[in-house]
């Protein structure tokens, strides 16, 4: 028997799911307008600029912003266009990958990290209180642990 959702559950989804699309909307607009590059181009150069030596095996960098092997690939190939990366053989694994942030990335990201982060805090962080984002924090990590879970399951299956 289908446990349909109570009243407030269907409250509670519809609107995450306005939100979910609406805030990565809103900030791959900023970005555009700013930056002239999407939200996936930040994540990836901001990804790297983390990284040790300012870069990562293409796997890795796959995982770390939740894309697709693909579909990251075909942003690298974007962002080696504009010179913002470089894409090298790994010394260890010939077949292995690794995009490196080069100097101009580096220079690209210090420049539009403040606005982007000025967004973000603008559009999420200024509007919830601090507990508000500690349970926002633990729902989110709950809710990536059942996902995994779930993907485990169904990998076995």
């Amino acid at each position: 028997m289908t446990r349909w959702l109570e009243d407030d559950e269907q409250r509670t989804w519809r609107a995450y799911l306005a939100m979910s699309r609406r805030l990565p909307e809103a900030l791959d607009r900023q970005l555009r307008r700013d930056a002239g590059m999407g939200h996936t181009y930040y994540v990836v150069l901001a990804m790297l600029s983390e990284a040790p030596d300012r870069s990562l095996r293409m796997s890795e960098l796959a995982e770390l912003t939740s894309s697709s092997p693909s579909r990251l690939s075909h942003a690298v190939d974007r962002l080696e266009e504009r010179g913002w990366v470089q894409r090298k053989r790994s010394s260890h694994d010939a077949r292995g990958s690794i995009a490196v942030l080069t100097d101009a990335g580096w220079d690209v990201l210090v420049a539009v990290a403040p606005r982007h982060v000025a967004a973000v805090r603008r559009v999420l962080f200024d509007v919830i209180t601090p507990e508000q984002r500690r349970v926002l924090e633990q729902i989110s990590n709950q809710v990536l642990e059942a996902i995994a879970a779930q993907d485990e399951r169904d990998e076995r299956a």
